[in-house]
């Protein structure tokens, strides 16, 4: 028997996708108090509907696509307009873009191709989404308080997230070009 459709941490996960444009409106017209009040609900929900999914044993396939959908799509747009407001580097967003759009391609063919595979996170992926969470909480953060001393991790952190989504980037391809070869 397959598990239901709309369990309760399908619908946690929907609840940050509702969340997912207020978060950027905020962003967008600096009402970062709100913002980082919205941030920190929807890291919130992305601990509950995970930690539900496991104790009520009520994962599916359909959480597992999701949920790390949620997070990209919270932290793509976040980037974007991070950027577009002169917060972030153009360089940096469009790094970050453009690993996830070659993931997410590389994906598709796959499934075309080869059919169906189980694209389970790395922990360099883990550490990567991680990181850029980490990078957002703190430009938020840092704006909402701007007498807080967060300013002075924003560039170790810009430079941490550089580096690990290009080493989570090559990970990935060798792990795929690998999982190929063996197919």
């Amino acid at each position: 028997m397959r598990p239901p459709f709309w369990t309760v941490p399908n619908q946690i996960t929907f609840l940050r996708f509702v969340l997912l444009p207020l978060f950027l409106i905020c962003l967008f017209y600096q009402k970062h108090g709100w913002a980082l009040l919205l941030l920190i609900t929807a890291a919130l929900t992305d601990a509950l509907d995970g930690w539900l999914a496991r104790r009520l044993n009520q994962k599916s396939e359909l959480g597992t696509f999701l949920d790390p959908l949620a997070d990209k799509f919270l932290l793509s747009g976040a980037f974007v307009v991070l950027a577009f407001k002169g917060v972030l580097g153009w360089w940096l967003t469009i790094l970050v873009l453009a690993r996830d759009v070659i993931i997410l391609a590389t994906g598709a063919v796959i499934v075309l191709v080869v059919g169906p595979r189980s694209f389970p996170p790395s922990i360099f992926g883990k550490l990567t989404t991680g990181l850029q969470i980490l990078l957002v909480l703190e430009v938020v953060a840092a704006a909402a308080f701007p007498a807080s001393p967060l300013h002075q991790f924003h560039r170790g952190l810009v430079y941490a997230v550089a580096a690990a989504t290009l080493v989570s980037g090559v990970h990935y391809s060798v792990t795929i070009a690998r999982r190929l070869h063996s197919s």
